[in-house]
């Protein structure tokens, strides 16, 4: 629920989002449904280590998917990728 209202407050919107799946009240899922509902634009990571979840975050518009664990070198190149898409 924070992550929605964070983002309902923000005057200038993140170039990017990282979104864990497992969080308190609602996942990662439903808050990132939220968001792009509110921002179709929006990039947005989705982390987790839960991999079964990959193919329904890439058809949700979620802009890619890292698993746990990962390195910072992968971080990078992800957050790389959806800044430099358009």
């Amino acid at each position: 629920m924070q992550a929605v209202d964070m983002f309902k407050s923000f005057t200038k919107k993140p170039d990017v989002i990282l979104m864990d799946h497992r969080m308190p009240l609602k996942n990662g899922l439903e808050a990132s449904s939220e968001i792009l509902k509110l921002d179709p634009n929006v990039k947005i990571i989705f982390i987790s280590a839960d991999q079964t979840i990959k193919e329904e975050t890439l058809t949700l518009g979620i802009a890619d998917f890292l698993a746990k664990p990962f390195t910072i070198k992968d971080l990078i190149i992800s957050i790389e990728k959806c800044v430099n898409k358009d």
